[in-house]
């Protein structure tokens, strides 16, 4: 990655929980763990893991020179809560498909 700039991705074997007011909106034994220079430890979750059906497609789309481009969605109290990259770059293609949050619990 250019100017010192890195991602690394392992396989966790950590429980981790989102939940959001009462609603448990994810649970997985099986996050992937990205690691970005200058960001936060970012978890990501296979979609089987993640209640689909309590989100909403979003308008928003951002893109990441490292990553590609990200797709979100929302709960009605909560815009762009969630977000995917379904066509990321080669360097970090294990998170295709796989959803992270703003906010996780790890257990």
């Amino acid at each position: 990655m250019a100017d010192g700039h890195t991602i690394t991705i392992e396989q966790g074997d950590q429980h981790v929980r989102v939940v959001h007011g009462d609603q448990v909106l994810a649970e997985s034994d099986r996050p992937l763990i990205l690691k970005e220079t200058g960001s936060p430890v970012r978890y990501y979750l296979p979609p089987e893991d993640v209640r689909l059906d309590l989100l909403t497609p979003s308008e928003t789309h951002t893109h990441c020179p490292f990553k590609g481009d990200a797709s979100y969605w929302s709960l009605p109290d909560a815009p762009d809560l969630v977000w995917a990259y379904p066509d990321p770059k080669p360097d970090v293609a294990q998170i295709k498909d796989h959803l992270s949050f703003y906010e996780v619990e790890v257990l």
